[in-house]
């Protein structure tokens, strides 16, 4: 065999392997493409499935925005009380319970002296701090924790509520927790003083100071 045969069979091999592995390239890219298409479909099906699907718009209510919000009220009325106690020289586990009067002021409902009590329900009346806290807190506290607990309920059992429904708007910009607090406020004036004891509520927000639920 001539050496020019040789290198010319060689050539032929060296081609044919070529296009084997050419032609079984291009078979795994189709296989793998193919792949891919149906993976994307499944992949696609999902998305249009769970896109479908209709959230009321109580389920994007920033409730633990609106805790962190009514925490620092909170923690303001309540250091307020305690310096109070430590002030007049009381006992700091005494257990206080503050609302407001119809006219407004501050009424202290707790074991100590009379005049004690009537120079601390002053100062806190002078205190523009504490009223404006106390004030916002008198309506944001029920309203989140109203719209805690019919969300959990939701979440739960699936259980909805309707006065929720109605506080709650599907324009998330008008959800701020202000919106919600005069909503509720508004929804829980027009109803009748015997709904509010039959739900476990009461009209007159009252601040507790060391007492147990």
């Amino acid at each position: 065999m001539s050496l020019l045969t040789s290198l010319m069979r060689a050539g032929t091999s060296f081609q044919q392997a070529t296009e084997n592995r050419a032609a079984q390239k291009a078979a795994t890219q189709a296989n793998a493409g193919a792949d891919v298409e149906k993976s994307a479909a499944t992949d696609s099906d999902s998305v249009t499935i769970n896109g479908g699907e209709t959230h009321k718009a109580s389920s994007k209510l920033s409730v633990n925005s609106f805790k962190q919000n009514v925490g620092q009220d909170h923690a303001f009325v309540k250091d307020t009380l305690r310096h109070k106690l430590a002030e007049y020289g009381l006992n700091p586990a005494t257990r206080i319970a503050v609302s407001r009067k119809e006219s407004g002021d501050f009424s202290i409902n707790a074991l100590m002296p009379e005049s004690t009590r009537q120079q601390i329900e002053k100062d806190l009346d002078n205190n523009k701090a504490f009223r404006q806290a106390f004030g916002r807190l008198s309506v944001n506290e029920p309203t989140v924790s109203f719209v805690d607990t019919a969300l959990r309920l939701n979440q739960a059992y699936g259980v909805s509520n309707s006065v929720l429904d109605q506080m709650v708007s599907e324009n998330q910009q008008f959800n701020g927790l202000q919106d919600l607090a005069h909503r509720y406020d508004s929804l829980r004036k027009n109803a009748g003083a015997t709904a509010l004891e039959a739900a476990g509520q009461n009209r007159q927000y009252a601040f507790s100071l060391n007492t147990r639920a």
